[in-house]
């Protein structure tokens, strides 16, 4: 059993602890200590929430860079693939322009030496025959002024001339 006795402290200790107690509860100051940590956690919660909300914008927005960046990679790779093959086409084309043009500058100078060798044909056989004319003519010449002339030598020179000429 417990004894009264106000002579002892840990009497009075016990008595102002109860009206500490009983202070407190007529004070509402339980009630007042739950609202406000229910109004901190509330807050706390609240902040929570819209950290994990913007953790999820973050991370999907993260996503969608990573998307366009594969997506952009993709792209990239396709033009580099796409000018590789054109460049080679172009090469194609460059190299079978170039052999058409080497071939027909090919036949336009075997066309000028095939033209400058029947010219120059042309202008030997001119020349023997003039040659030939003339040496024809000196001998006809002498013989003839050695033999006297001949009207008919002296037609038959003019004849040889005319059809030699043509």
């Amino acid at each position: 059993p417990m004894n009264f006795d106000l002579s002892h402290a840990e009497t009075w200790v016990t008595i102002g602890l109860l009206l500490f107690f009983v202070l407190l509860f007529v004070l509402k100051v339980p009630t007042l200590i739950w609202t406000q940590l229910g109004d901190k956690g509330a807050a706390i919660r609240s902040e929570l929430d819209e950290a994990v909300k913007i953790r999820l914008e973050a991370q999907e927005l993260l996503n969608s860079i990573k998307a366009q960046k594969a997506d952009s990679e993709q792209r990239a790779k396709d033009m580099l693939k796409k000018a590789e093959e054109d460049a080679k086409l172009l090469t194609a084309q460059a190299e079978a322009n170039l052999e058409k043009s080497l071939n027909r500058r090919r036949e336009q100078a075997e066309q000028k030496i095939a033209q400058a060798a029947l010219q120059a044909e042309a202008d030997v056989k001119a020349a023997a025959t003039d040659l030939a004319v003339s040496m024809a003519e000196k001998l006809l010449l002498a013989d003839a002024i050695a033999s006297k002339t001949d009207p008919r030598i002296d037609h038959s020179i003019e004849q040889l001339k005319t059809r030699i000429k043509a």
